[in-house]
């Protein structure tokens, strides 16, 4: 095992404008509100779960259906490019359905706000590039803010604001195209090699 402080922060910064927790206060409190308790603990272990197994398992199912990973990276990055398009001008263009309130730990919060396609992406795209272990340490950084998050969630949108929330979500926004550049270029430089 060689852990790498530069290829944590790195992996933890991508998961972090990727997961989006704080951009999706507003959503985690309207839940909140709807299905009267979020499960925070719950939530944050499930998706800790889906996360850390698709990291293991996410190369054998492409190789299975004929992907490489940097086929899949390339991709991946493509989802990024546009899931941090969204946070930087404002729009949608994905969408979510609404669940069951009464799942509304499970579902959104745990998939697919948390370990949703773009996360699961970002994850075997950093795979391409990453040590694994570095990977694992930058998810469970970042689960463990996902948890502070869905615990004080209401604390956070009275200190943050509504306009603290949007500069903090163009921010990483900004920082996430930059990052899906970098994927795309590496990875689609491999393709051609």
């Amino acid at each position: 095992m060689e852990f790498n402080f530069k290829q944590i922060a790195t992996a933890t910064m991508v998961l972090f404008a990727v997961i989006d927790i704080i951009g999706s206060i507003p959503v985690i409190i309207s839940l909140r509100e709807k299905s009267g308790k979020i499960k925070s603990g719950r939530a944050s272990i499930i998706s800790a779960v889906v996360l850390i197994v698709f990291l293991f398992i996410g190369e054998r199912i492409l190789n299975l259906i004929g992907i490489n990973v940097n086929e899949f990276a390339v991709a991946g990055a493509l989802v990024l490019f546009f899931i941090a398009l969204e946070m930087v001008l404002g729009i949608t263009l994905f969408k979510q359905n609404e669940g069951n309130l009464d799942m509304a730990t499970v579902f959104p919060i745990a998939f697919p706000i948390v370990a949703g396609p773009g996360s699961l992406t970002t994850l075997l795209s950093l795979r391409a590039e990453f040590e694994l272990e570095n990977i694992i340490v930058a998810i469970f950084v970042n689960i463990i803010v996902v948890f502070i998050v869905l615990k004080t969630s209401s604390s956070l949108q009275k200190f943050l604001g509504k306009n603290g929330i949007g500069i903090i979500e163009k921010i990483f926004g900004v920082i996430l195209l930059a990052i899906a550049v970098k994927l795309f270029t590496s990875n689609i430089q491999e393709l051609f090699n």
